[in-house]
């Protein structure tokens, strides 16, 4: 699959003076609940309206969406706001359904696009439609995987596609709901700059006060746009209700965002300018984040050399290590001079920890 120009047409044909916002509550609840969110988004920058119709969810037992029958409420909210309106599908199925109902855009969640067998029968349903199809990550940060999922839509002749960047899952506790690994993103962008990148930091977070902040990430990272889940009232959503903003806060969010031009030079070179600040400071973030584990790594060795009573400097480690990060390092372009002075300090401050504790 190449990258071509033509990618981004089903988006450039919106003439959109914003980046592209798709809105919705997580899941279509009830006919009254969809057409009183639709309207509360209508005359807003919202373009195309979202729900979930089928809901994959962990366990059984719980609300797993209407099904079908919510498709004609998106029918409605078509006819009544003139937004476009859009859907998840997870199986050939639903595919069919949709197309049926004439769904404007569909599109594939993390947990399909896992799987090269269930994308194969999605693409092969949705072969040759010109229906926009997004592919979400997969759960897993491999960039291989997505690339492959979205390959498969773009064989089965799918020309109208994009991706939506919703983080992925780990086994460790952190701020997000799923890590947004945005160095990920970035490679996806080198590799492919004209699909359209959609975040969507209500799967990112998990919690609606960080989603102004990560919305901001990826602009500034030049993504193309955002999926927002919106409900009138929240807290009582049937599904992910600690993720979804009221459509007053989304309009709000919009009009605080800054949005970088693209027309006069000086505010071109400044665009570039921050997109690789943004860069930077999401792998600033990861390296704290990493010395972070470090540092507990060596909080263990600390108790364990306590117990035993062995003491902290091994120099013989160190040496093996010190070595081994200078010819890493030179790999990567990192000057020996510097990658001493990292990791003597990190070094120094693996000894405080465990002087601390063996001393605690």
């Amino acid at each position: 699959m190449e990258n071509k120009k033509e990618m981004r047409t089903w988006l450039d044909d919106l003439n959109l003076s914003h980046p592209l916002v798709i809105a919705g509550p997580c899941s279509a609840e009830t006919e009254e609940q969809v057409l009183k969110i639709a309207h509360e988004l209508k005359d807003t920058d919202v373009s195309y309206f979202r729900a979930g119709i089928w809901k994959p969810r962990t366990r059984p037992g719980m609300f797993e969406g209407v099904g079908a029958l919510g498709l004609k409420w998106l029918q409605k909210v078509r006819q009544e706001t003139g937004m476009k309106i859009c859907t998840e599908v997870a199986n050939a199925a639903h595919v069919k359904l949709a197309l049926e109902h004439d769904v404007d855009l569909l599109w594939i969640g993390a947990r399909s696009t896992v799987s090269p067998f269930i994308m194969q029968e999605i693409a092969d349903a949705l072969e040759g439609t010109d229906k926009p199809v997004l592919i979400k990550n997969p759960v897993n940060p491999d960039l291989s995987l997505w690339l492959g999922g979205i390959e498969r839509i773009y064989k089965a002749g799918v020309k109208n596609i994009g991706a939506i960047h919703r983080g992925f899952s780990t086994y460790e506790k952190t701020k997000y709901r799923n890590n947004p690994e945005w160095q990920m993103a970035i490679e996806f962008q080198n590799k492919y700059p004209d699909i359209p990148l959609i975040n969507d930091p209500s799967h990112i977070t998990g919690k609606r006060d960080m989603i102004f902040d990560v919305s901001q990430t990826a602009l500034d990272l030049n993504f193309d746009g955002l999926m927002i889940e919106t409900h009138y009232d929240p807290d009582n959503a049937w599904s992910d209700a600690s993720q979804q903003v009221t459509p007053k806060t989304l309009v709000q969010i919009m009009k605080d965002l800054k949005i970088r031009k693209e027309t006069d030079p000086e505010v071109d070179y400044n665009k570039k300018l921050d997109n690789l600040r943004a860069q930077i400071d999401v792998v600033d973030n990861q390296i704290i984040e990493l010395l972070g584990k470090r540092m507990k790594a060596a909080d263990g060795i600390g108790a364990l050399k306590k117990q035993k009573n062995v003491a902290v400097l091994q120099s013989k480690r160190w040496n093996e290590i010190l070595g081994k990060m200078v010819i890493e390092g030179e790999a990567q372009g990192l000057s020996e001079e510097f990658i001493l002075k990292m990791f003597k300090a990190i070094h120094q401050e693996s000894i405080n920890h465990q002087e601390k504790i063996i001393n605690g």
